[in-house]
């Protein structure tokens, strides 16, 4: 799906890379490699968002025993494939493949137990997950999915910029997830030398950035090949302006902040320690799945 903008929408002043963050090597599941750029340390700072990975390997051996079964409560996930093939399965019999340049949006809410597990035994698998919190009025809302296929995720051309909308709105071309509460904004970005691209954001909400190809300059300060940069909050500030010093790949993140109470222990994301206790009781017991209204 396409969309050629027409309108004009140009930032007056932009926000400025606040800190730069380089991620952390890790490995999550049954030893997939990992790049940690937004962990527990930056879930306050960059509300509502709660973590960030990235993956890339040409090796098999990094990755393909992949995320067997594990549970979630209380977030949402986004996951992004810039190349490679993802199979979900879920305790309730569903399952997709996720392709090249596909995502899948999942509303975890009061729990599921799903597996991620890449399909080919060699080549390259590359992408991101994505961690938002969900307010603490809807934790317990039944689990939810959508898969998204490359075809189907708008994109627009703008100044010799590509860009594809996965959530929120960019210049008039909306994705295919919208929420009311966190607002996120999730733009993959395809900008030339040269390039100049400019993108709107509410004074309030929390913003950042990932270089995962290139370097772009921000406000006088540059942002080069893997890193991970935290835009400031300057309520003068509109929006943000990237300039691409080299062909750049970036992921432009924001959302507004729910300004509640986070509590985290591994997989579950909730509001006080005893939700927590209770979620682990609940996942022990059996009590996680589409069809449990318990």
């Amino acid at each position: 799906m396409n969309a050629q903008i027409e309108q004009s929408e140009t930032v007056q002043q932009s926000r400025q890379i606040e800190q730069l963050v380089e991620g952390r090597a890790t490995s999550d599941g049954a030893g997939v490699k990992l790049t940690r750029l937004l962990g527990q340390d930056l879930q306050r700072r960059l509300d509502p968002f709660l973590m960030l990975d990235a993956f890339a390997s040409e090796s098999a051996d990094d990755y393909i025993a992949g995320f067997p079964n594990h549970p979630h409560r209380g977030f949402e996930t986004l996951t992004y494939l810039l190349v490679g093939r993802m199979r979900h399965r879920d305790n309730a019999g569903h399952e997709g493949l996720l392709e090249t340049g596909g995502m899948q949006w999942m509303t975890a809410g009061r729990g599921i137990v799903h597996s991620e597990m890449p399909e080919q035994k060699d080549g390259l698998l590359a992408g991101f997950q994505l961690w938002i919190n969900l307010p603490a009025a809807d934790k317990m809302v039944p689990a939810w999915y959508r898969d998204v296929q490359s075809p189907d995720i708008p994109q627009f051309g703008r100044a010799g910029a590509r860009v594809r909308v996965l959530a929120g709105a960019s210049h008039g071309v909306t994705g295919p997830i919208q929420r009311p509460k966190t607002e996120p904004l999730v733009l993959d970005l395809e900008l030339p030398a040269g390039t100049r691209f400019e993108q709107p954001l509410p004074a309030g909400h929390n913003a950042f950035f990932y270089v995962h190809g290139g370097e772009v300059e921000v406000a006088g300060r540059i942002a080069g090949r893997g890193r991970m940069a935290v835009l400031s909050t300057n309520p003068r500030a509109d929006g943000v302006a990237l300039h691409a010093l080299a062909d750049s790949r970036v992921l432009l993140v924001a959302g507004a902040p729910l300004g509640e109470a986070i509590v985290q222990h591994g997989p579950f994301v909730m509001n006080s320690r005893e939700q927590i206790e209770q979620a682990v009781y609940d996942y022990q017991h059996g009590r996680f799945g589409f069809n449990n209204s318990d």
